[in-house]
């Protein structure tokens, strides 16, 4: 999810009574939340689309988890005690326990996993023990109806916190309580989406066994999906709503609308082509849905079927010059 929603999320937990627990709980939990994003500095020496294959790995894994939030703990145990030297500590300010601090730092960095792991985009939950992706299907990664129920918890704590209410974290637990639930929602409806998808394929005889499903959370509409199912087989008797890439079909009639460019070409040949090439090797470890199109001018290049959408642009794609596309029958 995008670094608002870890914040947010962060802030909520505080207002819904941890922040009482010791001084510095809001920073622990808020930075907290959003630590695990540490590695975007991978930018700075990684080219090309090889962060596909670092982003959302070892500090989201186990280890990182814990280490993490006790370095988080021990720079503000530092912070407060320098504060306190200097004699610029707010009186207001409750005492600072480095327990209470790790605790809580703790608290906010299993949450950013918990809720990178809703999305499609995917999580290397073991890292480093395994490289095995997971994916929620469950929301999109920026959702302003997230933002709204999060914002609106907080803010209504607060104000009642601000205006001498004894029960003012109330309104934060019953935010997180209405936050679950749309969580819970959206898994359902990804659920269905899936399961209508699986029952039309079936229905035509249009994919074989062993065939995996996509129901990808759409910008906005949180109610509808775009589904991907993976395919060895075509045949023509299918609905127009339905695009063949590769070895995956998109079901673009039974939520959103996905326009698939140009030629598709098959895979073969791919997979031994990435052991001298670091962008495809890193596209392909963490691509999901891969499928190579024919430009144009003739070029080949590897999208993902997962963000293959003329709205939201053409980030995830690499241009391979060097392979020749070989049409699908």
């Amino acid at each position: 999810m995008d670094n608002l929603t870890h914040s947010l999320v962060g802030a909520m937990l505080g207002q819904a009574g941890l922040k009482t627990k010791t001084g510095l709980a809001m920073p622990a939990l808020i930075i907290g939340a959003n630590l695990p994003d540490v590695d975007t500095a991978c930018f700075f020496w990684l080219e090309g689309l090889e962060h596909l294959a670092f982003r959302r790995g070892i500090t989201h894994g186990p280890p990182a988890l814990v280490l993490l939030p006790l370095v988080l703990a021990g720079l503000l145990w530092a912070f407060d005690r320098w504060q306190t030297k200097r004699g610029t500590k707010p009186e207001a300010r409750l005492p600072v326990g480095f327990g209470w601090l790790f605790a809580l730092a703790f608290i906010g960095c299993l949450t950013h996993p918990a809720m990178d792991w809703l999305n499609v985009y995917g999580i290397r939950l073991l890292e480093p023990f395994s490289s095995q992706w997971f994916y929620g299907d469950t929301l999109f990664i920026i959702d302003p109806w997230l933002w709204a129920m999060l914002i609106a918890s907080i803010w209504v704590s607060r104000r009642q916190e601000k205006a001498g209410v004894v029960s003012w974290a109330r309104s934060a637990q019953v935010g997180i309580a209405a936050v679950l639930a749309y969580i819970g929602l959206n898994g359902m409806i990804s659920e269905r989406a899936s399961d209508q998808a699986n029952r039309a394929a079936q229905s035509t005889d249009f994919l074989e066994d062993g065939h995996k499903i996509i129901a990808s959370p759409v910008p906005l509409q949180f109610w509808k999906r775009e589904t991907i199912t993976s395919d060895s087989l075509i045949r023509n008797d299918m609905a127009t709503a339905t695009w063949k890439v590769g070895d995956w079909v998109l079901f673009g009639g039974l939520a959103g609308q996905v326009t698939i460019p140009d030629q598709a070409c098959n895979m073969i040949g791919l997979e031994a082509k990435r052991r001298n090439n670091s962008q495809l090797g890193a596209f392909l470890f963490w691509s999901r849905a891969p499928f190579l199109t024919r430009a144009p001018d003739g070029s080949v290049i590897l999208r993902d079927a997962r963000f293959t959408d003329p709205r939201v642009g053409d980030r995830f794609s690499l241009a391979l010059p060097d392979v020749v596309c070989e049409p699908l029958p």
